[in-house]
């Protein structure tokens, strides 16, 4: 019966992959095709390539998510546990891929593993201390980011003052299709690093090993998965990132993307599981406001923060349910 489960959820992690990759392709590549840098097609193909080396090269996040929010090791339902955790997760990421609303894969799953183990298992297995050091990574990561942007974008805005914004522009249009593959790259050093993780908690959790060690097999399936999903591409959310919060232009999307990599890459350095929707929209708010503040849909904003702040009460009680339904 294990054995049946295990395969369950295997499946299940890796179908959260695949959506997480056509969910969050938006991130790495919506500003750089808004400003043509790149065609829609190649952006999306480069991305599925870069997401997969970087989702194959890193662990460390994937070992957070498999052990800081409760010990796989000490939960005799942890199968169970971790079937309601996917299922809601996956069920967030389609309705605000259908909306459009770049809500976080990160939260949707951080949320559902908490309120599965706090339903499943009782309050008493869940890491409370592990939990919240991984909500304070995705609640620090969008200001720093919108920061980042903002002086990145301001200091652009100083060397380039006096020269054509046409010269400026052009330059930077070819910037652009290098930091969106470095975008691209960092999003699977932490993204793909969670379907990971969670395919590790269900093998401890089975038995079948007693470390949080990705095995190759493990790190490869999520990767092509992700990859997968990214090659599709999820055009509601990269038109919303893309065209609606300001009008980018390549200057723009060179320091939101670069602001974007590089918050995401350190907290992978610190194996902190941080949304990468979270990271690149906050860095293009940033971004946007050094442009000009009155250029940003501010109303706009604000719906995509509210859905940021919703997402992980709604799916631990979405997870909760679904585990008293099934189980």
């Amino acid at each position: 019966m294990d054995t049946l489960i295990i395969i369950i959820v295997i499946i299940l992690a890796l179908g959260f992959d695949f959506i997480n990759g056509f969910h969050d392709t938006a991130n790495a590549i919506a500003t750089s095709v808004s400003t043509r840098a790149l065609k829609p097609r190649t952006a999306i193909m480069m991305a599925a390539i870069m997401n997969f080396l970087g989702a194959i090269l890193f662990t460390g996040v994937a070992k957070t998510i498999g052990g800081s929010v409760a010990d796989p090791a000490t939960l005799d339902n942890g199968l169970e546990v971790l079937i309601a955790t996917l299922l809601a997760a996956i069920i967030w990421n389609l309705i605000t891929w259908w909306f459009g609303i770049p809500s976080s894969s990160s939260h949707a799953l951080i949320g559902a593993l908490a309120g599965a183990v706090f339903v499943g298992a009782g309050s008493d297995k869940l890491n409370w201390s592990g939990f919240i050091t991984i909500i304070e990574g995705l609640v620090f990561s969008p200001l720093i980011a919108f920061v980042v942007g903002y002086i990145i974008m301001m200091i652009l805005k100083w060397i380039f003052a006096n020269r054509s914004p046409h010269t400026v522009n052009k330059g930077f249009r070819t910037m652009q299709i290098i930091t969106a593959a470095l975008q691209s790259f960092t999003h699977g050093t932490n993204d793909a690093q969670k379907a990971m993780g969670i395919i590790t908690f269900a093998l401890v959790t089975a038995k079948y090993q007693d470390h949080m060690e990705v095995p190759l097999w493990v790190k490869l399936s999520a990767a092509t998965a992700m990859a997968l999903g990214t090659s599709i591409g999820g055009w509601k959310i990269i038109k919303t990132m893309g065209t609606k919060i300001f009008k980018i232009e390549p200057i723009n999307g060179f320091a939101a993307d670069l602001t974007g990599a590089t918050v995401i890459f350190g907290a992978t350095l610190l194996h902190l599981p941080v949304s990468t929707t979270h990271a690149i929209t906050s860095a293009i708010l940033g971004v946007g406001s050094a442009k000009r503040f009155s250029a940003v849909k501010w109303s706009l904003a604000g719906q995509i923060v509210i859905t940021w702040v919703i997402t992980i009460p709604i799916v631990a009680v979405l997870a909760g349910g679904i585990y008293m339904l099934l189980f």
